[in-house]
């Protein structure tokens, strides 16, 4: 009999996204565990994944996994559209520490052929091959709503193993630390974190030089501030890959001589170095049915910014210049728990933005894996 059980976290950040799997427990008398899981997307998103786990085979130590997926995705203001098939089998895996192999086939396409010159170059396929470790410690109480306790993960990925990678070499580094500490009133707890990642291409010349575009870090997005653990992505208030550096798209045609030009639309070119941070204060609401169900409130800053780092571009990289040039949002909000999904309904105010930014103030229903 099926179980329904929370989907696992992503790695990009979305708009707005609807997610949900179900999982089967021992159909073949192994005592495996079989996962099926989705996502449908606001913004032409499609993510499905189907994966497997066996404790134990025989002599062999380690649990055996596998999971073999597929993307689509169409970028938002963007006319790109990228499609992933790829598999990924764990080679190692215990209670903190995790290894395993990723083998992905990739194609960015740009039908409408606006996409900017950054990007021009980066429009083909490509084939992933990468190896990654992760070390994971979560010592907190609850991931839903922590009250005491820190969180650690560290992950570490080597891309570009197979001979033809082509632009994918390079080694990805992430960290993401989480504390939350009781506040002894209302229930109340005050959890903050701090997420930081590096990539760094391994190829050389003019053109391998440059990080691939999907392994970038894009920041923005609606995912719970608390929930998720693994590196750098959200910041409330604005849109995923809603800030950062960006490029112009070639300016559509005009549908008649006597029309007005069209401002171009900006294609998110990521960053090779990205840095959140966020505070959360939950605290129980008044009315005790809300409260025997877990709803509950709170209010959030968080802060954000990620910028290129290739080797041309470290030797003008100014650290003062990183941290002025910082994103900031604030809110308050309810979040509803339940076992398929962290529903929070929050109203964010920014703080802080530039140019070309992507951000609203606002009311925003946001819909992640808890």
């Amino acid at each position: 009999m099926p179980l329904i059980s929370p989907p696992s976290n992503l790695l990009q950040t979305r708009s707005c996204s609807v997610e949900g799997s179900l999982r089967f427990k021992n159909l073949f008398g192994y005592c495996e565990t079989w996962d099926a899981s989705g996502l449908l997307g606001l913004d032409q998103t499609m993510e499905l994944s189907v994966g497997a786990l066996i404790p134990r085979i025989g002599s062999i130590p380690t649990p055996l996994m596998a999971q073999v997926s597929f993307l689509s995705e169409d970028w938002l203001k963007s006319s790109l559209r990228e499609h992933l098939m790829g598999v990924s089998v764990g080679l190692l895996s215990t209670m903190n520490h995790n290894l395993a192999y990723n083998l992905s086939w990739r194609t960015i396409i740009d039908p409408a052929r606006l996409s900017s010159s950054s990007i021009r170059d980066q429009l083909e396929h490509s084939l992933l091959s990468s190896i990654k470790y992760t070390y994971k410690i979560d010592q907190r109480d609850s991931s839903i709503r922590p009250t005491r306790g820190y969180a650690f993960l560290s992950s570490s990925q080597v891309g570009g193993l197979a001979p033809d990678s082509k632009n994918t070499r390079f080694v990805r580094q992430e960290f993401d630390l989480r504390v939350a500490m009781p506040l002894g009133v209302w229930n109340g707890a005050l959890n903050a974190g701090v997420a930081a990642g590096v990539i760094h291409p391994l190829a050389t010349g003019s053109t391998c030089s440059i990080s691939s575009l999907p392994e970038r870090f894009y920041l923005g997005g609606n995912r719970s501030l608390v929930c998720r653990l693994g590196g750098p992505s959200s910041l409330l208030g604005f849109k995923s890959r809603g800030l950062g550096p960006t490029d112009s798209q070639a300016c559509a045609p005009k549908n008649s001589e006597n029309a007005a030009p069209i401002s171009p639309e900006l294609d998110a070119l990521g960053g090779d170095i990205a840095v959140t941070a966020f505070a959360d204060l939950s605290f129980d609401l008044p009315l005790k049915p809300l409260r025997e169900l877990g709803i509950h409130g709170h209010a959030f800053v968080s802060a954000g910014n990620h910028a290129k780092f290739t080797e041309r571009d470290i030797r003008r990289f100014s650290v003062t210049e990183f941290l002025k040039t910082f994103r900031s949002s604030a809110g308050f909000g309810v979040v509803v728990p339940t076992r398929l999904f962290h529903i929070e309904m929050n109203y964010c105010h920014i703080l802080k933005q530039f140019a070309n930014d992507r951000a609203k103030t606002g009311i925003q229903f946001n819909f992640s894996s808890p």
